[in-house]
């Protein structure tokens, strides 16, 4: 089945890229301000600590990111319509680089909380499996010239790849690591205080918001490729 491909989609994602460009900018800005300027540095780890407004929504973002491929993934083997296949392609690429930011600046941070750069612990390993699964994904699209086939391996490797979200969120809870428990997500009772929660959460709405822009913009080129092969062919 082809993939419609309307100039009208096209359109529309040209008229709303502006504004979620500004949108960023300005969310990024405020969070920035308050990330640096505006909160407290922590009573153990200093102003080391401040890695967290980049390093924890990038791996929100990262899990979120992966959760939605494997749903486009579902999604196009129940309904085999192409354009489950564009949504997963386009944001392959962006949970990709949120899952490599995450690593890095966990790394980064992890210097001076642990005194190693890296430990093979279950939540840092995950996150690394994470971003080989992106990377697998990707390349099977690159590499398999069978587009039909290349649909069809690339599915399934999102889907069987999804058993890795849970255990990443889960990690701290079943296994004992260096990695600390939610601190967020324990709403009766967060452990963050409100000084450190606003900048976080305010970077995680920029992050969305650039998450967005960046999805716009790959699926405009993913549709536009599209175009293109159905000219050529």
């Amino acid at each position: 089945m082809h993939l419609k491909l309307p100039n009208k989609i096209i359109d529309s994602l040209r008229r709303m890229l502006p504004a979620f460009i500004v949108a960023t900018i300005v969310t990024f800005t405020v969070g920035i301000y308050y990330a640096i300027l505006n909160s407290p540095p922590d009573y153990l780890q200093g102003d080391s600590m401040r890695i967290m407004y980049v390093h924890v929504p990038a791996a929100w973002l990262a899990l979120s990111s992966y959760s939605f491929l494997a749903l486009s993934c579902i999604a196009w083997f129940i309904f085999r319509n192409p354009i489950f296949n564009l949504f997963a392609k386009s944001i392959a690429p962006i949970g990709a680089t949120f899952t490599l930011i995450a690593l890095v600046t966990g790394s980064i941070w992890g210097k001076p909380t642990w005194g190693t750069w890296w430990a093979w612990d279950a939540r840092l390993t995950s996150m690394l499996i994470l971003f080989f699964l992106y990377i697998a994904y990707i390349m099977t699209w690159q590499t398999i010239t069978n587009k039909d086939l290349a649909a069809k391996i690339s599915a399934a490797l999102g889907i069987i790849g999804f058993i890795n979200i849970p255990i990443i969120k889960f990690s701290v809870d079943w296994w004992n690591t260096l990695h600390q428990p939610a601190t967020i997500s324990k709403l009766s009772a967060p452990s963050i205080h409100i000084s450190m929660l606003t900048p976080l959460m305010l970077m995680t709405f920029a992050y969305v918001l650039f998450l967005i822009t960046l999805f716009l913009i790959r699926y405009k080129i993913e549709i536009l490729d599209q175009k293109i092969l159905r000219v050529s062919s």
